[in-house]
C-alpha cells in the first residue's frame, strides 16, 4: 500500500504575535518567525507509518513551498516517511486553496503512485479545511474529511469515524482514496537519532512548474479563484479594566465606572 502524505510548512504558532501583513502584497510577513510542520500533519504521517508496519509500501511525503520547506520534509524523512517532494517555484507562489490542490493533485498523478492519500484537516496558518477535499476531487477519489479513527479491513476497504456535533459519523471508503485526520487519531511520533540519521540516504527530490506540465494561468496568484482583498490593523480604542473584590462589590464598581464613564 503505497501512501502519499501532503504537509505544509507553517509558521510555528507560539509566534502568531509577531506575524503582520504586507499592506501591498496582502501576505504574511514570515521573516523572523520559526517555521514548523503544521503540527496536524504529523499526525497524518504517523498514521501513514502506522500503516505500513501492516501493509508493505511506501510512504512518500510532499509539500508545495519555497525552498526553506525541505526542513519540513526532512523532519518527515526522520520521522520514517521513505522519499521526499517539494514543489518550489516562483509561479506557485501565493497560490489559494484552489490553486495549491490543482497543482498537488498533477504532482501526486505524475509522480507518486498511491493506494491512499493523508492529510491534516487542517493548517493552523489559513484553516480553510478546503485543500484535503479539493485535491481528492482533481484526483477523481473518494474522501473522508476530519478523520479521528480509521480502521482497514484490508488494503482495499477503510471504515473511518468522524465527529459530529452531536455524535460520529461512520464511513466506508474503497482506496484509492484521500483521508484528512484530526489529532485524535494518534500521537505522532519523535524522530531519533537513527532515523536523523537515514535521512541523508533518502531521496528528496525538486520540482517545478514546468515539471508539472500546467500552464502558467492556472499556478500560484494567476491560477487562484479567491484572493485577499484587502487589510487593515485593528486598533482597540474601547476602555477596560478589571476589578477585584467579590461579586457584589465588583457589581457595585462595575455600575459606578459605567456613570463615570457615562455609559449610564
Amino acid at each position: 500500500m503505497d501512501t502519499v502524505v501532503c504537509i505544509k510548512q507553517v509558521p510555528h504558532p507560539d509566534h502568531f504575535c509577531q506575524i503582520t501583513l504586507d499592506p501591498v502584497t496582502k501576505a504574511i510577513r514570515r521573516e523572523g518567525i520559526p517555521l514548523i510542520m503544521n503540527p496536524v500533519d504529523r499526525n497524518a504521517l504517523e498514521a501513514a507509518l502506522q500503516l505500513r508496519e501492516r501493509f508493505p509500501g511506501k510512504v512518500t511525503v510532499l509539500t508545495m513551498g519555497p525552498p526553506q520547506s525541505r526542513e519540513a520534509l526532512e523532519e518527515a524523512l526522520a520521522m520514517g516517511a521513505d522519499e521526499a517532494i517539494l514543489l518550489c517555484d516562483k509561479a506557485f507562489a501565493r497560490a489559494d486553496a484552489y490553486a495549491t490542490a490543482l497543482t498537488v493533485a498533477a504532482a501526486v498523478k505524475k509522480f507518486c503512485p498511491f493506494s491512499l492519500v493523508l492529510c491534516g484537516s487542517e493548517t493552523v496558518d489559513s484553516g480553510t479545511r478546503m485543500v484535503g477535499p479539493m485535491l481528492a476531487e482533481f484526483l477523481d477519489i473518494p474522501y473522508a474529511t476530519n478523520v479521528r479513527a480509521m480502521k482497514f479491513m484490508d488494503e482495499e476497504i477503510c471504515l473511518v469515524e468522524a465527529p459530529l456535533d452531536n455524535g460520529c459519523m461512520k464511513v466506508e471508503l474503497r482506496l484509492p482514496a484521500l483521508i484528512t485526520v484530526n489529532k485524535a487519531i494518534n500521537e505522532p511520533r519523535i524522530p531519533d537519532v537513527m532515523g536523523i540519521i537515514q535521512v541523508a540516504g533518502k531521496t528528496l527530490s525538486t520540482y517545478g512548474a514546468k515539471d508539472l506540465g500546467l500552464p502558467a494561468e492556472k499556478l500560484g496568484l494567476a491560477g487562484s479563484p479567491t484572493r485577499v482583498a484587502s487589510v487593515w490593523e485593528f486598533k482597540k480604542d474601547r476602555r477596560s479594566e478589571v476589578l477585584q473584590g467579590s461579586p457584589k462589590h465588583a457589581s457595585s464598581d462595575a455600575v459606578a465606572r459605567l456613570r463615570e464613564w457615562g455609559g449610564l
